[in-house]
């Protein structure tokens, strides 16, 4: 017990990494330019591979194009994991995603160091394209499609060209899924890219579930016609009657008792001219909530309160469906390990849900899944302005050293 109370990750050498992979796809205004299977992605996943060997992990390529790192365990079991993302937006930072992947490979420097074997295997996991598809996440869980031409990746190359050309293998990309029997828990540890944590004053996230999603397309027909000749009374007006779905979705988003949020991010009028009463205007809805209840009660109201405001107007209103991604919670005995290991090292800390989608959640699908949020200072993130001290990395990377200690012990 002796040395588990003074283990703890090399900070300087962690810190150390996130600046050197961020060398790698670095643009001029600072951020970092690293998208899923370009050049800067591979050379990325390279250096990345190179850490892990010199961190004595095995490393391989799944044939969804994951890189994996293992370091094996005393017994023949399932593994404990950890990881995330190195792929950027296309003017991201150095935190997101990338902390995850460098405190994995630091807590396997660190279990080498201290001549340290776990019972259990030990992986340290970089998800191919988070940012884009998930499709490495969601290959590992089972639930990627196996149609490449269903995939349309923003920079227009098929998915199964990137795929091979990371060294994966698109046709056998279903032998990448794992089951509960290969990895009995994972661990991300994750900037929070929002301003809860700063806004409490907490320096752990202990993430509840990662959020469900719904996502519609909202189609509403009016009549266009003269905007000087059309008394107000005669008018079939679309945007009046989008104006009031965007009122209530924000009322609805609102309501008690739940933390659901409800978002019109999207709104296009035709004909979109000034002397013309609008004639048809699509719009967006993206609902999220943790618990799927609460998301479909919404969407149920909503659909209701649509037959009002189309009758009101004059207007039709149709809602179709784009999205449905189901709540992915984080297992109980791994927040309540993550709560504790806070307490310990006497961090503060508090529950939270993620309302940004993860790699695990993904993995939450097929096995017990954690997360530990660190701030995000200002709540920025998919930016160059992203920024998270190196005492507030060191603290997450502690605490993912620490759980995965306990996680060890408790899969017995």
């Amino acid at each position: 017990m002796a040395l588990l109370k003074t283990l703890g990750i090399n900070g300087r050498r962690l810190n150390q990494s996130i600046d050197d992979l961020a060398q790698i796809g670095q643009l001029e205004n600072g951020g970092i330019r690293r998208l899923a299977f370009s050049t800067e992605d591979l050379q990325g996943r390279e250096l990345v591979r190179r850490w892990m060997v010199e961190a004595g992990l095995s490393v391989c390529i799944d044939t969804a194009g994951n890189l994996i790192g293992r370091r094996p365990g005393r017994i023949k079991a399932a593994a404990i994991a950890t990881g995330s993302h190195i792929d950027t937006v296309p003017c991201g930072g150095k935190f997101d995603g990338n902390l995850g992947v460098l405190a994995g490979i630091e807590v396997a420097r660190t279990l080498q160091e201290n001549d340290i074997t776990l019972d259990h295997p030990f992986e340290v996991i970089v998800f191919a394209d988070e940012e884009d598809t998930m499709i490495g996440s969601r290959a590992m869980a089972g639930t990627a499609s196996l149609d490449a031409a269903g995939y349309h990746r923003k920079d227009g190359r098929p998915m199964d060209a990137c795929i091979d050309g990371a060294g994966g293998n698109w046709e056998e990309l279903s032998l990448s899924a794992r089951t509960r029997d290969d990895i009995c828990a994972f661990v991300e540890l994750h900037v929070e890219q929002g301003g809860i944590l700063e806004t409490a004053q907490k320096q752990i996230g202990v993430v509840q579930g990662i959020v469900g999603m719904q996502r519609y397309q909202i189609h509403i027909k009016g009549r266009p016609n003269h905007a000087g000749t059309t008394p107000m009374d005669y008018r079939q007006d679309a945007l009046v009657a989008a104006a009031q779905v965007v009122l209530t979705v924000n009322r609805l988003g609102k309501r008690p008792p739940g933390h659901q949020v409800a978002t019109v991010g999207a709104l296009q009028v035709w004909p979109n001219a000034d002397n013309i009463v609008p004639g048809q205007v699509q719009c967006s809805l993206d609902v999220r909530d943790l618990n799927q209840d609460v998301i479909n009660d919404l969407i149920n109201d909503f659909k209701e309160e649509l037959i009002l405001i189309a009758r009101e107007t004059g207007t039709t209103i149709e809602l179709v469906p784009q999205l449905d991604v189901a709540p992915s919670p984080a297992a109980d005995h791994i927040q309540s390990i993550i709560a504790e290991v806070s307490d310990r090292f006497g961090l503060s800390h508090m529950p939270m849900p993620s309302r940004a989608g993860h790699d695990a959640l993904e993995m939450g699908r097929f096995t017990d899944m954690g997360m530990i949020f660190v701030p995000s200072e200002g709540g920025f993130s998919h930016s160059e302005v992203e920024y998270t001290t190196p005492e507030e990395c060191v603290n997450g990377a502690n605490v993912l050293l620490e759980t995965v200690l306990r996680l060890d012990r408790y899969y017995q």
